[in-house]
C-alpha cells in the first residue's frame, strides 16, 4: 500500500504551489461569472451511479450503496456528467453547466489524474459552430490575450482555427482519411507506415492522430479539431451532408487538449443501437470488467432533449494553461 506523506510535507507541498492554487481560485470563480451572465443554470448531479457511461476504453471506480435490508446496490463513479446532464436539459429546455468531480480508473501521469474536475456545459439551440464561438469567449473571459504551455505561445485576441479532421490529415499526415473507409491496411498504405500486429483501424487511426496531427496544431492559435469519422463520435448526430462524419469538436491551445464536444444526438433507438454496439465491444476488449445495466433514464429522455450542443472541458488542464504547469498534480490543491 502506498504510504502517505507527513502532514508537514503536506503543507509545504501546498505551500510551495499556493500561487497556482489562488489562480485556479480565481478561474472558477471568472469561469461562473461567464456562465451566469450568459443566463446558464449551475446544476449538480450525482457522482455514484449505477451507470457509469458508455465508452469503451474507461475504467469506472466500483462502489456500491448498502440499503436498510442489508442488500448492495453496485454503483460506479461517474466518468462525465453528461447522462444525467442531458436529462435535466430534456426536463427543463434550459442552459445548464456544472463544475464536476469525475473519476477514470488507471489514468495517471502529467497530463492524466484518476480524480479531476470536468466543465459540461449544454446549449440548447445551438450548432456545433455555437459552440465554438461560445468555447473562444469563454478562454477569451478567463485567461490573458496570450498564453504560454511547454515552449509553445497562444494568442487568444485573434480567431481560432477550425480545421475539420479530414483537412488535418490531409494537410499534416499527407493522405485522404475518409477514404480508408475503415480498411486498416489501406489507411496504412496511405500513410506510408506498417500495420502493428493486431492493429485496427481506430488503433491506426489515434496512432496517425497523435504522432502527425496533434503535435502540428493549436501551436500558435487555439484550435478546433472537428467532424470526425462518424464511429468516433458514440453521443453526436451525423452530418446530413457527409454521414461519414459526425457533429464533434476537439479544442487543442498550445499543444494541449483541453475539451471535446458533440452537437448531440437525440435519436434513442440510433443511440440504443450504438449502445449496443459499444457494450459489445468492451465485453471483447475487456472481458475481466465489471458490467452495469443499459442508463434506461438517459434513453427515455432523449426524445424530449432539445437540439443542442454540449462540450466537456477539463477544467484542471484550463488551470494548468493559466499557470503555464506541466503537471496536472500541480494544479489540484491535494493531488491524489
Amino acid at each position: 500500500m502506498r504510504q502517505q506523506p507527513p502532514a508537514s510535507d503536506l503543507t509545504a507541498s501546498v505551500a510551495d504551489r499556493l500561487p497556482l492554487l489562488r489562480r485556479r481560485a480565481r478561474l472558477l470563480a471568472d469561469t461562473r461569472a461567464f456562465f451566469d451572465a450568459r443566463g446558464y443554470l449551475e446544476v449538480e448531479t450525482p457522482y455514484a451511479v449505477p451507470s457509469p457511461g458508455e465508452e469503451v476504453h474507461l475504467l469506472p471506480f466500483a462502489t456500491g450503496r448498502t440499503l436498510p435490508d442489508g442488500t448492495v446496490q453496485p454503483l460506479f463513479l461517474h466518468t462525465s456528467p453528461e447522462f444525467a446532464m442531458k436529462r435535466l436539459l430534456a426536463a427543463t429546455g434550459q442552459r445548464l453547466f456544472q463544475l464536476a468531480r469525475v473519476w477514470r480508473n488507471g489514468e495517471t501521469g502529467p497530463l492524466h489524474a484518476a480524480e479531476f474536475t470536468m466543465l459540461e456545459w449544454y446549449r440548447p439551440g445551438a450548432p456545433l459552430s455555437g459552440l465554438m464561438d461560445e468555447s473562444e469567449a469563454l478562454l477569451r473571459a478567463v485567461l490573458p490575450p496570450e498564453v504560454a504551455w511547454n515552449g509553445a505561445s497562444c494568442r487568444l485576441d485573434t480567431p481560432f482555427e477550425r480545421l475539420t479532421l479530414q483537412e488535418a490529415f490531409a494537410r499534416h499526415a499527407g493522405l485522404d482519411l475518409l477514404a480508408s473507409a475503415d480498411d486498416a491496411g489501406q489507411l496504412a498504405r496511405d500513410a506510408g507506415t506498417t500495420l502493428r500486429p493486431g492493429e485496427t483501424w481506430e488503433d491506426l487511426f489515434f496512432r496517425l492522430l497523435l504522432e502527425r496531427v496533434e503535435p502540428a496544431i493549436g501551436r500558435t492559435r487555439p484550435t478546433f479539431l472537428t467532424h470526425w469519422p462518424a464511429a468516433q463520435a458514440a453521443l453526436a448526430r451525423r452530418d446530413l451532408a457527409d454521414p461519414r462524419v459526425a457533429l464533434r469538436f476537439e479544442l487543442y491551445a498550445c499543444g494541449l487538449e483541453l475539451a471535446n464536444a458533440f452537437e448531440e444526438l437525440t435519436d434513442a433507438g440510433e443511440q440504443r443501437r450504438r449502445f449496443a454496439a459499444d457494450r459489445a465491444r468492451r465485453a471483447a476488449l475487456y472481458p475481466e470488467r465489471p458490467a452495469w445495466p443499459l442508463d434506461e433514464a438517459f434513453l427515455a429522455a432523449l426524445p424530449a432533449l432539445p437540439a443542442c450542443a454540449g462540450i466537456a472541458l477539463g477544467f484542471d488542464r484550463l488551470a494548468m494553461l493559466a499557470t503555464g504547469s506541466r503537471r496536472i498534480a500541480d494544479i489540484q490543491w491535494l493531488p491524489g
